[in-house]
């Protein structure tokens, strides 16, 4: 065990704990001034054998014995003691203060951390004119502080939470590599910056100040932030921060410590939307008994009228009311096709087919004729199990909405274009999957409505051009083929959706 730290108060040294001077030779006079010395101190000869001791060094070096043994040497172990030799050589051939870091093995076989510093001065006794002065630094204390500091900044270092220090004035003085991860930004990026440079503005002032106020007091904060990465997208931690206070009781930084959360809170997303498309799902059958009952006595009664007059205006006025009658029911249709199973049959489909005839139908319609349909599908695709009808609605669905995207480009008032718009599909393999990518020039889609596009009865378009429900509906047949769709778009970019199918049962 290391032998504890001594202090000056009530430090009594028995007589036979000091070294006998020679018979017949007086103390040396700076005998008393090593006694003022506050570390331990000795006087040794050119061989390391000890001259002079003061308490300290004594209490440091003995075992309540009398001494038996005078020389530095022997509390050195063999490397220790090379190294010690070579420093007591510079300092006798006048090469200055000498520095070492050792261990001294002590009497008891315990050990103790200690920097040596020698120094050379003139003596008086033993035959030298020249003796070297040691003065053993306590420095156990130092090196367990050294070690704790290298333990906790490995602990900060690696951890895969992110990690940001900051000084007294919320200045980045540190950040671990979990942090720029997470973050996008780069360690040199955020030294010496605010971490509002992270901040998404979705916080108001008042969550702010009362943060301020519990770390400024000393006390730790915990909460959840919603921040954003370097490329903009949403990042959300649980963070807690933690002032760092100094001996005076002084705030000399804060230490915040991220656990990202963002992927829960995408998970909640989807709860939430799985319970709303629930909600619709028990809704759909009671709407479709109590809608499409009165829609079809309607409809009787039109087809009746129809075939009773000849007038064109009514007539006219007939075929709009049909035609709104045929909506509604779509729409319920829709609604009651999507919160049940199908009952579709499920057959090996081949998928570039699918999307051919799909393409085909779309460019029937009159505002296709000025849109260029660029098709690049991988001959190579495996048919997989589907229900072809409910694919094929997928890829048409997408396809209303690029080609009315494009028109609603084409037909804005601020943009000014000679060019055709332009629809491009592929499908290719990548990993065990099969990927459809079917992209569009048209308007794109703001950030704000992305996290919408697949609710129900969300829509970007006109009233009366669109139900709200074909995206919802495709995002629905493609889970329910354990697939996933995804977008990509930006305003005036155009947009890209993204299909992918895992290949599970294929045609062998």
């Amino acid at each position: 065990m290391p032998v504890k730290k001594q202090t000056d108060n009530n430090i009594t040294t028995p007589a036979d704990a000091l070294p006998k001077q020679a018979e017949g030779t007086d103390a040396p006079p700076y005998r008393y001034i090593l006694e003022a010395f506050p570390e331990a101190s000795i006087v040794v000869a050119r061989d390391g054998s000890i001259l002079e001791i003061n308490r300290k060094a004594a209490l440091l070096l003995e075992d309540k014995k009398p001494w038996k043994q005078p020389s530095i040497f022997f509390f050195l172990g063999e490397d220790a003691r090379r190294t010690v030799q070579e420093a007591l050589a510079d300092c006798f051939t006048g090469r200055g203060r000498q520095r070492v870091e050792t261990t001294l093995v002590l009497p008891d076989a315990s050990t103790h951390d200690v920097e040596l510093v020698l120094s050379l001065f003139q003596n008086t006794i033993g035959g030298e004119s020249t003796a070297c002065l040691i003065v053993l630094r306590d420095i156990a204390e130092s090196k367990r502080l050294e070690l704790d500091l290298l333990r906790f900044s490995n602990l900060a270092h690696y951890t895969v939470n992110p990690i940001e220090i900051t000084d007294p004035d919320g200045k980045i003085i540190y950040v671990n590599p979990a942090f720029e991860r997470a973050s996008g930004y780069s360690k040199d990026e955020v030294i010496g910056k605010n971490p509002n440079i992270f901040g998404s503005g979705k916080h108001s002032k008042n969550f702010w100040q009362k943060m301020w106020s519990t770390i400024n007091a000393g006390k730790v904060w915990v909460g959840e932030v919603e921040n954003r990465r370097r490329n903009g997208e949403p990042f959300f931690t649980h963070l807690l921060i933690s002032p760092i206070i100094d001996n005076s009781g002084t705030v000399v930084g804060y230490f915040a410590v991220h656990r990202d959360i963002t992927e829960q809170k995408n998970l909640q997303q989807q709860l939430i939307q799985a319970q709303k498309m629930e909600s619709i799902g028990l809704l759909a059958a009671g709407i479709a008994h109590e809608v499409g009952n009165p829609l079809t006595s309607i409809s009787s009664l039109v087809q009746i009228i129809q075939r009773t007059t000849h007038d064109d205006f009514t007539q006219e006025k007939l075929e709009l009311i049909k035609s709104q009658i045929a909506r509604i029911s779509r729409i319920i249709r829709d609604l009651v096709d999507f919160s049940r199973r199908s009952s579709y049959e499920v057959q090996l489909t081949d998928v570039n087919k699918t999307i051919r005839e799909a393409i085909e139908i779309v460019r029937v319609g009159k505002k296709s004729k000025t849109i260029a349909f660029q098709v690049e599908l991988d001959d190579n695709l495996p048919r997989i199990l589907l229900v072809p009808d409910q694919i094929e609605q997928v890829f048409i669905n997408i396809l209303i909405n690029a080609i009315d995207a494009i028109h609603e480009s084409v037909s804005a008032p601020a943009r000014v274009s000679t060019e055709k718009g332009k629809i491009t599909v592929r499908s290719s393999l990548a990993d065990e999957s099969m990927v459809i990518t079917i992209s569009d020039s048209g308007t794109g889609i703001s950030q704000d409505a992305m996290p919408k596009i697949f609710e129900p009865f969300y829509t970007t378009k006109q009233v009366g051009e669109g139900t709200g429900l074909g995206l919802w509906v495709s995002y629905g047949i493609i889970k329910s083929f354990h697939g996933n769709i995804q977008v990509s778009s930006a305003l005036g970019e155009g947009t890209t959706f993204t299909i992918t199918l895992p290949l599970g049962s294929t045609l062998e």
